[in-house]
């Protein structure tokens, strides 16, 4: 069986929402050319995860959405990733695909940093858009999903950060699906030049419970010679978001990327997060927390591909499944012939809360070169009974034992979230989808 992507969007609709725009000309063909490689394409296939019957073509594209006249006016499930008592300068919130609120810093600006929306990135910053957009970490004729995301991106954020400019607060961007059909084609691009730094942290939220949408994000990250990037997320679409998300990395000499991925989706999920380290010194540390409920199913790789020699890639995964949700996570290092003196560890682990859930965690590793250390762990069990004893036997109960042993289990991924309010929002979410 394959997968239907038969879309009510042809030739001219992309040329007519490319022209409405006012894109660049060089935008416009490569959704063009995009479209035309759809219907050849085949569909990921993510490790034993079958995703032939989700739904990734039904949805609406083109919404538009009022922008705020005050942060007040969010929502306060929105409001909660803010900062309300100070002043949020580095941040932009997108509503449906409008840019409803867009702030950065006059000493930021005057440094040159950029922090906007996709679509404003595209007519002020064309070719150094140009330069990155799907070219070093992503391809557009990967599989279909990367191909449909190319024609159809909607949405998404440029955040670029000139060389030897250090960004001390962190840069946010909060996606917010408010209509329940919308699709979200976000495509976010985050560039550090050499010796610079930064920390972006970026919201995504719907509440279509019962509404079919779909999100088919794309995100590149790129750090020059001796740049920082530390990245980090909060994924919260509701249950009736299909979900693909593709996050890539470039790291080069000496450059160092870290990850915090807070994967809190209640709909089928399939997340990629792959890192090339291609010069030698580099480091990624990749790090993802889930909860899964429900009858979501969800697919995590993370994967560290070693270039460069005394290159050092980390993975860390830990996942809770409860009710009748299941979850694949895959740690993948992969070190290749010349990454001589690299370092590949990784670690997968899932606590299952009831008799149907279903976790499985796949630590894989793919050497090439003999000088190298590698090593890696994986578990999957339950509460652990002699725990909850020990817990309950100074008096606590074991409901209250329980949210301990999972916020304990969860902690090493939660704590390193780099903005607090962002930080707590996720142990929030993860109180609700517990318990």
């Amino acid at each position: 069986m394959t997968v239907e992507t038969k879309l009510p969007f042809d030739q001219e609709y992309i040329r007519s929402f490319s022209a409405n725009r006012n894109e660049p000309e060089w935008m416009q063909q490569l959704r063009l050319q995009a479209l035309d490689l759809v219907e050849g394409l085949e569909m990921p296939k993510p490790d034993k995860t079958s995703i032939k019957r989700w739904n990734f073509t039904d949805f609406k594209h083109d919404t538009k959405a009022v922008e705020l006249n005050s942060l007040q006016e969010l929502p306060e499930d929105i409001q909660v990733f803010l900062d309300m008592e100070n002043t949020n300068k580095n941040l932009v919130i997108q509503r449906n695909q409008t840019v409803a609120y867009k702030s950065l810093s006059e000493d930021l600006q005057a440094q040159g940093v950029i922090l906007t929306d996709i679509q404003t990135a595209l007519n002020e910053h064309s070719d150094l858009v140009q330069r990155y957009y799907m070219k070093d970490a992503v391809q557009i004729d990967e599989h279909k999903l990367t191909a449909l995301h190319t024609a159809l991106m909607n949405g998404g954020v440029f955040v670029y950060v000139p060389k030897n400019v250090v960004v001390e607060e962190p840069l946010q961007a909060i996606f917010w699906q408010e209509d329940p059909e919308t699709a979200t084609f976000n495509h976010v691009i985050v560039v550090a030049e050499a010796n610079s730094s930064l920390t972006y942290v970026e919201n995504y939220i719907s509440h279509n419970h019962d509404e079919k949408a779909v999100a088919n994000i794309v995100t590149e990250v790129i750090a020059h010679d001796n740049a920082k990037i530390n990245f980090g997320t909060v994924d919260n679409f509701a249950h009736g978001t299909t979900v693909y998300v593709n996050r890539r990395g470039v790291a080069y000499r000496d450059a160092k990327t870290e990850w915090n991925l807070g994967q809190m989706n209640d709909g089928n999920t399939v997340s990629e997060n792959i890192t090339h380290l291609i010069g030698d010194n580099s480091y990624s540390y990749a790090k993802t927390v889930s909860v899964g409920r429900g009858d979501q199913t969800q697919n995590f790789t993370a994967k560290i591909v070693h270039f460069g020699k005394q290159s050092e890639g980390y993975i860390l995964q830990h996942g809770v499944m409860k009710d009748a949700a299941s979850a694949i996570f895959n740690g993948i290092g992969k070190i290749e012939h010349g990454a001589s003196k690299s370092n590949a560890e990784q670690e997968s682990r899932v606590l299952m809360l009831s008799k149907d859930a279903r976790g499985d965690a796949n630590p894989i590793l793919l050497i090439d070169e003999d000088d190298v250390t590698a090593g890696h762990a994986a578990s999957v069990g339950r509460v652990d009974p002699l725990q909850l004893y020990y817990l309950m036997s100074r008096g606590i109960s074991k409901q209250e034992a329980e949210r301990l042993i999972i916020h304990g289990f969860l902690a090493p991924v939660v704590t390193e979230i780099p903005i607090e309010a962002v930080r707590n929002q996720l142990t929030e979410v993860i109180e609700r989808k517990v318990y």
